[in-house]
C-alpha cells in the first residue's frame, strides 16, 4: 500500500527547504513554491510554471494540495451568499458572505462541527469531526473574496471567524491561518479587518495576549452572569465570568486591542434592565463595544428574539452609561445563513 502523501502547506517551511536540498535545489526555491501557495492561492504544482518541470514532477510524486471546493451557493433575498465547502475528505463545512454597499465580509469556519454545545447555536447540535487545518482557513477565505468580486465586483474588506467551531480550539492552525491570509508572504490581508469570535476559552484569550496579535477579538457572551451563562453556554463552567474578564483585561493590556462583546438579546430570557447592568459592570475589565444580535430561531431550541421595544431600551441603558453599541439585524435568514444558523443539513460526509 502507497504511503499517504503530506499536504505541502501543512508542512513546515524548513522542512521544504530540506526536500529541496536533497534534490540539490538552492534555498531560493522554497520562497517560489511558497509564493504559489500562499500569495496566488494555486492548487496544482503544473501552476508554478517558474518552476522546471523536473521539480513540479518531484513535488507532484511525493506532496498533495488538499483544496477547499464550493459544493453549493445559497443565495439569500438580501444578497447574502451561503457557501458550503467540500474539504478533501468529503466533509462539508459552510462559509458566508455578507455584503453591503460598503464591506464585503467573509464570515468563515474554523472547526468541521463544534466541540461546545451553546444551546441557541445550531453548530452546537453536531458534533466536532476535526479541526481545519491552515490552508482550509486560507482557501474559505480566498473563495469568499473571489465570490464577491463575481457577484458584486467589490473585494473582501473583511473576514470574521463567527462560522462553524471554536477557533481558540483549534488555536495553532487559526493563528497560522490569519498569519497566511494576512502576512506580506501570503495573501497580505490586513489584520485589522480580521476578526476572531470566541465563546471563552479564558487561557487561550492569555495566550492571544502573550503574543500580541494584531487581529481583532470579540467575545460571545450573551449573559453577564455565572447562572445565566452556564445555562446556555456550558463552556462558562469552566470559564467564569471573572476569570474570563481578566483574561480579557490582561489580553488588552498586552495588546490595546479594544474588544467587541456580542450579545443575543433573548426575550424574557437577558433581555431586562438588570441584565443590561450586569453586562455594563462586565464592561469594566476591558474597553469594549456591544453589538446587540437579533436571534435567528433553530429547530432545536425554544429561544425567540426580543421585542424591539425591549431591545431598543436595552440599548439606551448601555449607551446612557457610555458603552458604544451597535444593533446588528441578521442578514441571509431565508437560506439559515444568519448567526447560530449555521449547520449542515444534508449527510453527504465520505468515510476516510
Amino acid at each position: 500500500m502507497p504511503l499517504k502523501k503530506q499536504d505541502i502547506r501543512a508542512i513546515a517551511p524548513e522542512i521544504l527547504q530540506n526536500y529541496l536540498a536533497q534534490k540539490g535545489e538552492k534555498p531560493f526555491r522554497a520562497r517560489q513554491i511558497q509564493e504559489w501557495l500562499w500569495q496566488k492561492g494555486v492548487h496544482s504544482f503544473a501552476e508554478m510554471t517558474n518552476l522546471s518541470q523536473k521539480m513540479r514532477a518531484w513535488l507532484e510524486e511525493d506532496f498533495v494540495i488538499h483544496p477547499v471546493k464550493v459544493d453549493s451557493i445559497q443565495k439569500s433575498l438580501d444578497g447574502t451568499l451561503k457557501f458550503g465547502f467540500r474539504l478533501h475528505d468529503g466533509h462539508l463545512i459552510e462559509g458566508v458572505l455578507i455584503p453591503t454597499e460598503t464591506r464585503m465580509t467573509a464570515c468563515v469556519s474554523s472547526q468541521v462541527g463544534c466541540s461546545l454545545t451553546c444551546s441557541f447555536c445550531a453548530t452546537g447540535y453536531m458534533p466536532r469531526k476535526r479541526n481545519l487545518d491552515p490552508g482550509e482557513i486560507y482557501d474559505q477565505v480566498r473563495l469568499i473574496h473571489q465570490a464577491a468580486e463575481a457577484h458584486y465586483q467589490m473585494p473582501l474588506s473583511n473576514v470574521v471567524f463567527m462560522g462553524m467551531g471554536e477557533p481558540l480550539l483549534n488555536y495553532a492552525n487559526v493563528l497560522k491561518g490569519i498569519e497566511k491570509i494576512s502576512s506580506p508572504e501570503g495573501w497580505g490581508f490586513s489584520n485589522r479587518r480580521i476578526t476572531v469570535s470566541t465563546a471563552g476559552i479564558a487561557k487561550m484569550i492569555r495566550r492571544l495576549g502573550e503574543e500580541e496579535v494584531k487581529f481583532n477579538l470579540a467575545l460571545s457572551l450573551h449573559a453577564a452572569n455565572d447562572a445565566k451563562r452556564n445555562q446556555i453556554m456550558p463552556i462558562n463552567q469552566q470559564n467564569r465570568l471573572e476569570t474570563l474578564g481578566e483574561a480579557l483585561h490582561y489580553y488588552y493590556q498586552k495588546t490595546r486591542n479594544r474588544v467587541t462583546f456580542e450579545y443575543i438579546v433573548f426575550k424574557n430570557f437577558n433581555d431586562a434592565v438588570q441584565d443590561a447592568e450586569e453586562l455594563y459592570q462586565f464592561s469594566k475589565y476591558v474597553p469594549a463595544k456591544v453589538n446587540l444580535i437579533e436571534y435567528n430561531p433553530i429547530a432545536e431550541a425554544d429561544f425567540v428574539n426580543t421585542d424591539e421595544d425591549k431591545l431598543a431600551a436595552f440599548a439606551h441603558y448601555l449607551q446612557t452609561r457610555g458603552l458604544v453599541v451597535n444593533i446588528r439585524r441578521s442578514r441571509g435568514k431565508d437560506i439559515d445563513a444568519a448567526c447560530g444558523q449555521l449547520a449542515i443539513k444534508e449527510n453527504k460526509t465520505a468515510s476516510v
